[in-house]
């Protein structure tokens, strides 16, 4: 039963990163790629009407998480108290400066405005990049099941112990925006035309390189700094699909993005990087189980899920009312992107 709620909470983070990962990225390209004010309202309006929706995601693996595994989700939420605050205001932020841009018709007002949501949008994929690595890597556990990560220490990775922005985790916090704007790029590409929507491919174009490199540099690093990696690769073989699948993805997206514009190649691009987010998330959370949250430097203390999860009734309850619960969500999603389907067109009064 924990294994399966395991799965479960990886499948409701992934889905964040895929959904919300396209509109953090088209935050993080709002300012390159709109380069006057109607293409900026475009891009905007590419996310205008999901990407409230779309953050409904990372509120359900947080309930999850709570139901599931609330030992972790207690040490989770101590330990990393700071990032997740700073969280919380790029979150609202965020939020405020797509509300509140059209309020005023004042270019400064507008301008400043959108600095903000390009800002907290990349900040915000930095800082969820930073807490994956941080996962991934490890935390200083305390045999009670407790512990204080520091915003960072001396950048290094070994010896003492480890704070929360280390060289390991910058560099997946770095992946994460490169990933991210790429997927956003895509989108934006997908859901505008003209000239926007070509240099969104351009800006596509450059990102690919960039996350190509930055996801070998990545996942040298991470067998160095996560030897239960290579570990449960080895006692599972069957988990290389995952790492196959972000590979795929990552190559599909370089070879759809050589060929000439069209929506059925603009629609496989995107899904392609789709592919690529799930793989690389499946990869982070086969690579650590059974673990929830592994612990450094001390390798074998960390928090395993049987060790983090409720009882197993809970579980066998939960697990009633969870299918019905994302059978509505999924419908909703479904008729929400299909309502909204096709190219954005933004009409004379900048609807």
């Amino acid at each position: 039963m924990t294994t399966v709620w395991f799965i479960l909470v990886a499948f409701l983070l992934t889905g964040y990163v895929i959904l919300d990962g396209f509109d953090l990225g088209a935050g993080i390209l709002h300012g390159l790629v709109g380069r006057t004010e109607e293409e900026r309202g475009r891009v905007l309006a590419s996310i205008g009407p999901v990407w409230d929706g779309n953050e409904v995601w990372l509120i359900a693996a947080g309930g999850t998480l709570y139901m599931a595994f609330p030992v972790l989700y207690a040490a989770s939420f101590s330990g990393f108290y700071l990032p997740l605050i700073v969280i919380l205001w790029l979150l609202m932020l965020r939020g405020v400066s797509i509300e509140f841009r059209g309020h005023v018709s004042d270019r400064l007002w507008v301008r400043f405005w959108d600095v903000v949501f390009s800002g907290s949008s990349a900040l915000l994929a930095l800082f969820f990049g930073a807490a994956l690595g941080n996962v991934v890597r490890g935390v200083s556990l305390s045999p009670e099941r407790w512990f204080f990560a520091p915003l960072w220490t001396d950048f290094g990775v070994g010896g003492g112990p480890p704070g929360i922005l280390d060289w390991y985790t910058v560099l997946v916090g770095l992946l994460a925006v490169g990933a991210l704007g790429l997927h956003g790029a895509l989108w934006v590409a997908l859901k505008t035309d003209g000239e926007l929507g070509a240099r969104a491919l351009r800006s596509g174009r450059v990102a690919w390189w960039a996350v190509a490199a930055l996801t070998l540099v990545v996942t040298l690093a991470t067998f160095r700094v996560q030897p239960l990696l290579a570990t449960n690769l080895a006692e599972r073989p069957w988990g290389s699909a995952f790492p196959l699948l972000a590979v795929g993805g990552l190559v599909g997206v370089g070879a759809y993005l050589r060929r000439e514009p069209s929506p059925g190649v603009e629609r496989r691009a995107f899904l392609a990087s789709c592919a690529y987010l799930a793989g690389m998330m499946a990869s982070a959370a086969f690579g650590i189980f059974p673990y929830v949250l592994p612990s450094w430097p001390q390798a074998g203390m960390g928090l395993t899920a049987a060790e983090a999860a409720a009882s197993s009734y809970s579980l066998g309850a939960a697990l009633v009312w969870w299918p019905i619960a994302m059978a509505l969500t999924l419908f909703y999603f479904v008729r929400l992107y299909r309502s909204f389907g096709g190219k954005v067109r933004v009409g004379a009064g900048g609807h």
